[in-house]
């Protein structure tokens, strides 16, 4: 039987799950939404693409670890918040679409809030920390990913921003934490600081990863 301090710890983080998933699930599917009105989608492009935004990285996290089903399914709040997002955005896009790249934005407060949950219900569940830390960045992306392929668009990890390794700077800070068993809460606070940080660093000033270059062909003939 659980003792009462490891029974509140235990609230505690599920309690600290649940909001940075919610949190993440709305970002991204404001991030979803942006998109969808600049790709000119109609209201239910716009909101499966808000959904699909917010929740696709929750769900493969869920499936890999396997709690399912997945709490994007399983618990209206998620359906909700994205649903809300989404019209939100239809309805009174105006004066976010004024801000500075706001798509590029609210992605990466959903990639760093989306990471930390990630990796904090995967070490829940008794995920090596190697493992946890991937899984993290796979439930930080995973959203992106899923709403650029749905318009077509090359998804933002497969280029050079610093997308990928953004999200994996969280995840392994959120490892460190609970390696060294530092408070969960500051510890999620400073990872999904450090991620949202880094990201918007990295699109301001434009640090990427290094690309290859392709090797000039002697004659026409020669290129693939």
């Amino acid at each position: 039987m659980l003792s009462l301090s490891a029974l509140i710890e235990e609230t505690a983080l599920r309690q600290l799950l649940l909001v940075l998933d919610l949190a993440g699930t709305f970002v991204f599917a404001i991030s979803g939404a942006m998109l969808g009105i600049r790709r000119k989608l109609d209201i239910f492009g716009v909101l499966v693409l808000s959904f699909a935004a917010s929740s696709a990285g929750g769900i493969a996290r869920d499936l890999l670890i396997g709690s399912v089903p997945p709490a994007a399914m399983n618990d209206w709040r998620y359906c909700t918040v994205a649903t809300v997002a989404g019209l939100m955005i239809f309805f009174w896009h105006s004066p976010i679409s004024r801000l500075q790249t706001p798509i590029l934005v609210f992605d990466a407060a959903g990639l760093a809030l989306c990471a930390v949950a990630g990796t904090t219900k995967a070490l829940a569940f008794g995920l090596d920390p190697l493992m946890a830390a991937l899984l993290g960045m796979l439930t930080g992306i995973g959203g992106g990913i899923t709403r650029d392929l749905l318009v077509a668009r090359t998804p933002a990890v497969l280029q050079r921003d610093l997308y990928a390794v953004a999200a994996l700077t969280a995840a392994t800070l959120v490892v460190v934490g609970h390696r060294l068993a530092w408070p969960a809460v500051p510890t999620a606070i400073g990872a999904a600081s450090v991620c949202l940080g880094l990201r918007v660093l990295a699109i301001r000033r434009g640090w990427s990863l290094p690309v290859a270059r392709p090797c000039a062909s002697r004659n026409d003939g020669d290129q693939v």
